[in-house]
């Protein structure tokens, strides 16, 4: 029987309007939760509707109730209707429930949990090597951040996450501590008027290797100050003024010795183009080998290709020369940055643009180290109001302006993420689209007060909490010590984000696992995306502070397989849902099946227009180094459909048998396919763990993620040609 149907039936006793959560909290009162725990004691249906009356003939109230109350006179009704043993039952699993709680809460159990190395803590983030000193050090710190942090938030909002409604995301890092998530770090203003980092202050550097040098420091120490990932936005035109200088000092030193002035350039742009490849090629090092406090590689992005002088050019090039080449002795594939190349029509879009050859760089270092992804600059500003890159992985801004009405981007943030599990509701509606709204405003509900109490947290920080930050430049303005952190954040400066998952399953349970053609599912889950967009326009008119309020992608590194593995327990295996062991990233295509890169952005395309305040597309294809030309034509077809778009491609190499391609993903990991080789040391495996890369044998990853990248299916033949391609780009621009 329907929650509303019952509404009509339960004619001998009142219904309470409101139902107070232990907190204090005040909640909408909902019959389908009664309903949901009477099915799962499976109680016989035609005696549920007697229990509910029952228990609201002992509430007795239209109001308000209270949960405790509700908890009790749930209790008795059950036992005065001779229910006894399922009275029992509801009694233990709210003791087992409560235990849970205070496991949870129970800082040394945890401690454990670490110390015997639960894969479901050691192996939550890739970037993590949990064998090493410092990132122990992290995930001791971290499980006294998770403990404390779940006591610190409405409890409501603690077990909603522990229960795995909603997702409080980087918990080991906050609510313990006021720390902001992502950022856009504003280069030109620290490296134009110089910082201070620890007892020294960096004067503004007169070359491009000590600009470089000083960028690698300021990433460092962004990085242990947040706990999201930093982005460099327009690199190649913030570096260009110091190379300038770099080059005139060249010039000045040649016409001391070289009375031909075209010579004496000639000389000093040939060392200028040195200085350059020297200073991108450090840069690259300095950034795989240095270590945050949280014991990882900084989570970095590099955004370029916007630059048209030659020393700009001679940047976007020699950081896709650097990225091709790869690290040390084996050219090893860096993992970081993540480079973030941006495509405009009329710069470098077709051949005849004066940037078309860097693009075609470009191509061939995706074929051979996926990265860089791309950005098309048009859509992107259609999307997100004006051309950034995104911060960290996916992360973007909206497009804001400060009070001289001056375009602003670096030097803004995001304030952090909650992740709803949307599979869940769709489970727990039973198809009934009517319960799926009901249960989803309420969702909505519990991540917006958990989002307005992770943006409060983060002011109460103070600047001298992290100089780097809020006193030295990197968020575009210097505060004084007693300054207020929240002048950087309120009025839409800064974005909190509303995040999702699990679009595909929810498809899945209205309309079976293959509803991607179907316009009707299709417009479904669209429509999920879009109130959620309406929703956070509403919270951010009523926010006091107007922060901004986004929809936001979730990459969900470790909570594809977290979700999935707690809706396992919860629901067992559901067929194409939970048997598969993780749940699908945001609006994605299913990965298991293979559709051609154009079908798949052609699906993917119209989400973001509702969630701009994270996405990311990829496709899936064979090994490309012989056929850039494919990879090409799909960037191009691209350009007008989508803003953002990465490249998964084979490129996995074994160094004891000289295989090069895609190693085989087995039980325990990969391993490759010719000679069986799994050491890290003997080989490289890189995999697209969400936004960023990883490599899997070095850093293992959660159980979902692992199911997740093995079902990947490729999105192209791996004999199609470029011609092929762009029969198929014709074929569907009458879509």
């Amino acid at each position: 029987m329907l929650a509303q149907d019952l509404n009509m039936t339960l004619k001998n006793a009142p219904i309470p309007k409101t139902f107070v959560k232990r907190d204090g909290t005040e909640y909408p009162f909902e019959i389908f939760k009664l309903e949901n725990i009477i099915k799962a004691l499976q109680i016989p249906e035609f005696e549920r509707e007697a229990v509910l009356d029952e228990i609201f003939c002992r509430l007795d109230s239209d109001s308000s109730v209270k949960a405790a109350d509700v908890f009790q006179t749930f209790y008795e009704s059950l036992q005065a209707l001779g229910f006894d043993d399922e009275a029992e039952a509801y009694l233990a699993y709210r003791e087992k429930d409560e235990e849970n709680w205070q496991n949870e809460i129970n800082t040394q159990a945890r401690l454990q949990r670490m110390i015997h190395k639960d894969p479901t803590i050691v192996n939550e983030n890739a970037n993590k090597d949990s064998d090493v000193f410092s990132t122990q050090r992290d995930l001791t710190a971290g499980t006294v951040g998770k403990t404390v942090g779940l006591t610190m938030m409405p409890e409501h909002i603690a077990k909603a996450h522990l229960r795995g409604d909603i997702h409080w995301h980087d918990l080991d890092y906050t609510p313990l501590s006021p720390m902001t998530n992502c950022c856009l770090i504003d280069f030109e203003e620290m490296l134009t008027n110089g910082f201070k980092i620890g007892n020294a202050f960096m004067e503004s550097p007169n070359s491009i290797g000590v600009a470089t040098s000083q960028v690698s420091q300021i990433i460092a120490n962004v990085a242990s100050s947040q706990y999201g990932g930093c982005s460099f936005d327009r690199a190649d035109q913030v570096l260009a003024p110091f190379a300038q200088k770099s080059y005139e000092k060249h010039l000045a030193d040649a016409r001391e010795l070289i009375d031909d002035e075209e010579k004496a350039d000639a000389f000093a742009k040939k060392r200028t183009k040195k200085d350059i490849y020297d200073a991108m090629q450090s840069l690259e090092y300095e950034i795989n080998t240095m270590f945050s406090s949280q014991g990882q590689t900084p989570f970095t992005s590099l955004g370029f290709g916007l630059g048209t002088s030659w020393i700009e050019r001679e940047i976007q090039k020699d950081i896709l020369k650097i990225r091709i080449k790869g690290l040390g002795k084996d050219h090893r594939t860096a993992i970081f940055p993540k480079l973030l190349f941006t495509i405009k029509r009329g710069l470098n879009l077709h051949p005849g643009d004066p940037n078309y050859d860097i693009k075609q760089l470009a191509v061939e270092c995706s074929t051979k180290r996926m990265y860089p992804d791309v950005l098309m600059y048009d859509k992107i500003v259609e999307l997100t109001g004006s051309f950034k890159c995104p911060m960290g992985c996916r992360s973007f801004l909206q497009g804001w302006k400060d009070a001289q009405g001056r375009e602003v981007n670096s030097g803004r943030m995001n304030l952090g993420v909650v992740t709803v599990n949307l599979p869940r509701i769709a489970m727990e509606s039973r198809g009934d689209k009517d319960l799926f709204w009901k249960i989803f405003n309420l969702r909505m509900k519990t991540a917006h007060e958990a989002l307005a109490f992770k943006a409060h947290r983060a002011t109460e920080a103070t600047p001298l909490n992290a100089p780097i930050l809020y006193q030295n430049g990197a968020f575009g303005k210097r505060l004084g010590e007693d300054g207020n952190v929240n002048d950087l954040f309120k009025d839409g400066r800064a974005t909190v984000s509303l995040g999702y998952i699990g679009l595909y399953e929810v498809g899945t349970v209205f309309y079976g696992s293959d509803w991607e053609d179907n316009q009707e599912a299709h417009d479904f889950t669209l429509e999920i995306v879009k109130r959620m967009y309406n929703l956070c326009k509403k919270w951010e008119q009523e926010d006091p502070n107007h922060y901004h309020y986004s929809v936001y992608s979730t990459p969900s590194e470790s909570l594809t397989d977290r979700f999935c593995r707690l809706d396992l327990q919860k629901f067992g295996k559901v067929k194409d849902i939970t048997d598969k062991e993780y749940y699908t990233n945001s609006f994605h295509y299913d990965v298991r099946k293979h559709p051609t890169p154009f079908e798949k952005l052609l699906f993917e395309k119209d989400y973001p227009k509702y969630a701009a305040g994270g996405f990311i597309h990829y496709c899936e294809y064979p090994n490309l180094k012989q056929n850039p030309a494919a990879l090409e034509a799909v960037w191009d077809w691209a350009y007008d459909q989508v803003g953002y778009l990465g490249t998964n491609t084979p490129i996995d190499k074994c160094y004891k048998c000289g295989f090069a391609g895609e190693f085989k993903a087995t039980a325990k990991g990969f391993e490759c396919p010719q000679c069986g080789n799994h050491d890290p040391k003997t080989c490289d495996c890189v995999k697209r763990t969400c936004g960023y890369l990883g490599n899997p044998l070095r850093r293992p990853m959660v159980h979902g993620r692992h199911e997740e990248i093995t079902h990947r299916v490729k999105h192209m033949n791996s004999g199609l040609e470029s011609r092929m391609a762009s029969q198929e780009i014709r074929k569907n621009e009458a879509y």
